[in-house]
């Protein structure tokens, strides 16, 4: 699994990486290639240097350079849902997405794989279904949120509302930095939920907070 001899040059030495964290290691490696560079720039060879293995070890676990596209964005994916508490699970609204701006700040790379993906899929339309599949999983754990935070629920059109807000939230302190914007911006998003929660209840508790 790994090269016996020493690289020169800028080139990361290989290092020998052990079943189950490997894969979670290339995968974080593709995220880092492709965060700087695009889409484009994602090779076997880049993606094997970025992670210090060989060649051989990112074929081996990927198969294909579209598996390794798709399976690292639904690694990004994972990762935001844990970091961003999207779904917290509590139905309290001062918990809804407390960990966006963190999130941003701490692992950019993240979001910016998804990005691109989304723009290579408006030029190649083959990663369209993928994208969405993708994204209903973003989609799904913000309703399931909502539902538990309001008492009438959450329909597609508000589940997309909230969610379209975060992304761009999301793409905003990407490209701008700011996150005391973002988390005012959050606390306002949490004062609308707020009034839709008494609507819903005919006045109750906002949602615990």
């Amino acid at each position: 699994m790994t090269d016996s001899a020493g690289t020169s040059g800028s080139r990361r030495p290989r290092k020998r990486l052990h079943y189950g964290e490997g894969r979670e290691a290339l995968l974080n490696a593709a995220v880092r290639v492709v965060a700087r560079g695009g889409l484009r720039k994602l090779t076997y060879r880049a993606v094997a240097e970025e992670a210090g293995v060989t060649h051989g070890l990112v074929v081996h676990h990927f198969g294909s350079r579209d598996a390794l596209i798709e399976e690292a964005f639904g690694h990004t994916i994972r990762t935001s849902l844990h970091a961003s508490a999207l779904e917290p699970g509590t139905g309290e609204i001062a918990d809804f997405s407390t960990g966006l701006s963190d999130m941003v700040t701490a692992d950019p790379g993240t979001q910016a794989y998804q990005y691109e993906m989304l723009l290579e899929a408006r030029r190649r339309p083959e990663l369209l279904t993928q994208v969405r599949a993708l994204y209903d999983e973003y989609f799904d754990a913000t309703r399931r949120e909502l539902s538990r935070i309001l008492p009438s629920g959450a329909d597609q059109a508000l589940t997309r509302l909230v969610f379209a807000a975060l992304d761009g939230l999301v793409l905003h302190q990407l490209v701008l930095g700011e996150p005391e914007v973002t988390d005012t911006a959050l606390e306002e998003l949490r004062a609308l939920l707020r009034l839709r929660h008494t609507d819903g209840d005919g006045g109750g508790d906002a949602g615990g907070v």
